[in-house]
C-alpha cells in the first residue's frame, strides 16, 4: 500500500532534523528545466500566476533565480520536513516512533509542481509551484500534462499491483492518471459535523489526510480493508457517507 500526499505552500526551511538517510530527488532534469522556464517570470509575473503577495512574489521569483540542480547541499531539508502545512502536521513526523518511521519511504510519495513526484526523504530546495498554474505562452503549459505519464510509470513500478491511497487534492492528484494504476484506488473522505450536516471542511480534512498517512505507517496497513479501522483524532468510518473506492471519516469535532 503506497499514499500520495500534497506538497504544502508552507515551508520550513531552518529544522535541526537528521539527514541520514537524505535522497536525490528522481526527475531533477525535468525540475531544472521547470526551474529554468520560471526564472523567466518577474515577481509580479508570479504574483499574477499564483495569487501571491509583493513579498512571496519577490522571494519565490529569488528563489528560482537561485535554483540549482545540486541537491547535495547539506543545508537541503528532506521533503517530509520540509512541508508544514495541515497535512503535515497531521502526519507529524518528528514523532513518529522507529517502526512507522522505517515505514515511511516505502509508504508515502509527495506530487510537486516542480519535481514531479518526490520520496519523504529526497532533499528539496525550497520553492512555490502550484500544480495547478496556468503557464500560457510557455513551451509547458500545463503541469499536471507534464508529469501524468512519468509519474504514473513510477507509481505503477513500486505499487505491483498494490491498493493507492489516493490522500491528495483534486489539483495534485490530477497529475497522476488514476484510470491507469496498475491496482486498487482508494480515495478517502473526511466530513465533520456542522449546523447539523457532516460536510467537508478544508481545514479538517488536510489535516485528516496527514492522520490517515500516519495511520497507515503506523498499523502498518496492507489492504483497503485495513484503512476502515481509522479512528484517529476522533474520526470512524460510515458505511452510509461512503461510496465504492472512497471511504468516508466522520466525525464531530465538539465531541473530541
Amino acid at each position: 500500500m503506497l499514499a500520495i500526499l500534497s506538497p504544502a505552500k508552507s515551508l520550513n526551511t531552518d529544522l535541526s532534523v537528521d539527514r541520514s538517510q537524505i535522497s536525490t530527488p528522481q526527475f531533477l532534469e525535468e525540475a531544472a528545466e521547470l526551474a529554468e522556464m520560471m526564472r523567466g517570470f518577474s515577481p509580479s509575473d508570479l504574483a499574477s500566476l499564483m495569487k501571491l503577495s509583493d513579498k512571496l512574489s519577490a522571494l519565490n521569483a529569488a528563489r528560482f533565480e537561485e535554483w540549482s540542480i545540486d541537491h547535495q547541499s547539506e543545508d537541503l531539508l528532506p521533503a517530509i520536513y520540509a512541508f508544514n502545512g495541515d497535512v503535515y502536521q497531521g502526519l507529524d513526523v518528528q514523532t513518529l516512533g522507529a517502526d512507522a518511521l522505517n515505514r515511511l519511504s516505502d509508504r508515502v510519495r509527495i506530487l510537486s509542481g516542480l519535481y514531479g513526484l518526490l520520496r519523504p526523504f529526497d532533499a528539496m530546495r525550497p520553492y512555490r509551484l502550484e500544480m495547478g498554474t496556468q503557464l500560457k505562452g510557455q513551451a509547458i503549459t500545463s503541469l499536471p500534462e507534464f508529469w501524468k505519464s512519468r509519474v504514473t510509470e513510477t507509481l505503477n513500478s513500486l505499487l505491483n499491483g498494490e491498493p493507492l491511497v489516493n490522500l491528495a487534492s483534486n489539483e495534485y492528484s490530477a497529475a497522476v492518471d488514476l484510470k491507469s494504476i496498475d491496482g486498487p484506488v482508494v480515495s478517502p473522505v473526511f466530513k465533520d459535523l456542522k449546523n447539523g450536516e457532516y460536510k467537508i471542511i478544508s481545514f479538517y480534512a488536510k489535516r485528516a489526510r496527514g492522520l490517515m498517512a500516519r495511520f497507515i505507517l503506523e498499523s502498518d496497513a496492507q489492504t483497503t480493508d485495513d484503512l476502515l479501522g481509522f479512528d484517529y483524532d476522533g474520526y470512524a468510518f460510515s458505511k452510509e457517507y461512503s461510496k465504492p473506492n472512497a471511504p468516508c471519516f466522520i466525525r464531530d469535532p465538539e465531541s473530541r
